[in-house]
């Protein structure tokens, strides 16, 4: 009796331990942590998380910090243009590329646009062959230097949907290539009732990041900011049933919170955060 007891005790231990284990890395990003570089890698540690989310003119700065509290410098965040013109890197891109060289991170790239000729035809894939053509130019860069690159949509580029993104890195087809799930910009582009799990599903292969924050619902794509980015914990939109959704498509990558705009102290910002992602099964 005592040593069934005893394997159903290690057994339990086993499964509440890899339930742990499988628990996704939480990141901050700068837009919440935002406090200068030996100062944020303190305060997220106090408050356990696993890493931050920069740019790449602090990259540097901030990865040493928070190397000494064990904290990952997760990625770091760049906006380019492409143009049909372009038989380089743009200038730009080559920077962020190299600040990020030998910390082993991704570069987070937004497509804000892409430049076609004047007679070029109009349509919905429009500019995709020269987005594909820029990459895959980056991308030769950016593995030289240990740098991968995941494209960010963004609410009012060129690559503004999750599908675009994901059409244009299958067009690519490199694992040095992903894509990013932001939260607050599906809201945007797409509105609040259009259920995100067949694209998280479509997308998982190449998804490397997911943000999330707290929104609210309704015709989100009219919404501000402050509806669609406030603290974790807070608004009307289940972030419960979107990380739920999130699991069972079968991701398991690194999920950040995105505090743009946020009007609250840094660090209390990050806290009731915190404990609002505790609150979250996985």
């Amino acid at each position: 009796m005592l040593k069934r007891s005893l394997l159903g005790l290690v057994g339990l231990l086993l499964c509440v331990c890899a339930q742990a284990e499988e628990r996704p890395l939480f990141f901050a990003m700068d837009t919440a942590a935002r406090q200068p570089p030996a100062e944020a890698a303190l305060v997220l540690a106090e408050l356990g998380y696993d890493g931050f989310g920069g740019s790449p003119a602090t990259a540097k700065a901030y990865a040493t910090e928070l190397a000494t509290r064990t904290i990952r410098f997760v990625n770091a965040y760049h906006v380019t243009k492409f143009s049909f013109q372009d038989t380089a890197v743009p200038a730009d891109l080559v920077q962020a590329i190299d600040a990020l060289a030998g910390l082993d991170t991704t570069l987070w790239l937004g497509l804000q646009q892409v430049d076609l000729p004047a007679d070029a035809h109009a349509g919905p894939t429009s500019g995709d062959a020269v987005a594909v053509s820029a990459l895959k130019r980056a991308l030769t860069l950016a593995k030289a230097k240990g740098v991968k690159i995941s494209l960010y949509p963004h609410a009012g580029f060129w690559g503004e949907s999750v599908e675009t993104c994901l059409r244009v890195a299958d067009a690519v087809n490199d694992p040095s290539l992903g894509i990013t799930f932001n939260l607050c910009h599906w809201l945007k582009v797409e509105g609040s009732e259009r259920d995100p799990a067949p694209v998280l599903k479509e997308a998982l292969p190449r998804l490397d990041f997911v943000t999330i924050c707290g929104a609210d619902i309704g015709d989100t794509r009219t919404f501000g900011w402050d509806r669609l980015i406030q603290p974790l914990g807070r608004g009307s939109y289940d972030i419960a049933a979107f990380l739920a959704k999130l699991r069972a498509a079968g991701y398991r990558g690194p999920i950040g919170f995105q505090g743009y705009g946020i009007r609250m102290d840094s660090k209390e910002l990050l806290r009731v955060t915190m404990e609002a992602w505790k609150t979250f099964s996985w």
